[in-house]
């Protein structure tokens, strides 16, 4: 019954996520909470060892922006032992999909675009792709476990300006939701500033180097699903 006092938008102190003061005292200062989203993406591109990052709500997502972005119609291979969200958001994507028996581990190519999964690969450097665009997982079997949200990488500052557009119905972070002149139909794609303060923590807390969380050993061969026959 309390809730409906509260006026919208303005929980009570002791109801809020703890994540954007927390980071206070890991040396991080913002004004304003998507200033704490920026100095996420920032800290993942840099570790990864690229120019940009770009935050979205999770990794599936990510690579469906990837595929709006470069437009891409017509068959993508991927291997037939991924996790099911990728097959999905191609065909939703308007592509199609083609299985190929491979092994990989870590990252792998959504064939021939110039997108790579990196869902399961978290280690210092992790940036293989060079003009193209690699997607990271945040899920909460992933190495930085926040529990849903995902990162675009790219060194492409076209990309990047598109992606944030894009993420948050076409709307820019830095204009007032009355005053702002929407630049895109968008999607409902990004990540809040609690999720990117969380990641800030849990990177704090996490080896530089580490081993693959996933490879083509941990997935089932979607080739035996009947919905891609």
């Amino acid at each position: 019954m309390g809730y409906k006092i509260w006026p919208v938008g303005k929980i009570p102190k002791e109801f809020q996520r703890p994540e954007l003061d927390l980071i206070r005292e890991y040396g991080y200062d913002w004004k304003d909470p998507w200033d704490v989203v920026e100095i996420f993406e920032n800290e993942v591109a840099k570790f990864a060892g690229c120019k940009y990052g770009v935050s979205v709500d999770n990794c599936t997502d990510g690579l469906f922006l990837c595929l709006k972005y470069l437009n891409y119609e017509g068959e993508i291979t991927i291997p037939s032992r991924t996790y099911v969200s990728v097959p999905m958001t191609i065909i939703n994507a308007g592509c199609k999909v083609k299985f190929e028996d491979k092994e990989w581990s870590g990252v792998y190519q959504l064939k021939p675009t110039s997108i790579y999964d990196g869902a399961t690969r978290w280690t210092e450097g992790m940036y293989v792709v060079g003009d193209g665009f690699q997607v990271v997982s945040f899920q909460i079997k992933k190495r930085i476990p926040i529990g849903k949200g995902g990162m675009i990488l790219t060194n492409d500052e076209t990309a990047v300006e598109w992606f944030k557009m894009m993420r948050y119905e076409g709307r820019h972070n830095e204009i007032k939701y009355e005053k702002d002149e929407f630049g895109l139909i968008g999607y409902n794609m990004y990540m809040t500033p609690e999720d990117a303060a969380r990641g800030l923590i849990l990177m704090s807390h996490t080896p530089k180097v580490n081993e693959d969380t996933g490879d083509s050993n941990t997935c089932i061969d979607l080739t035996k699903q009947k919905i891609f026959k």
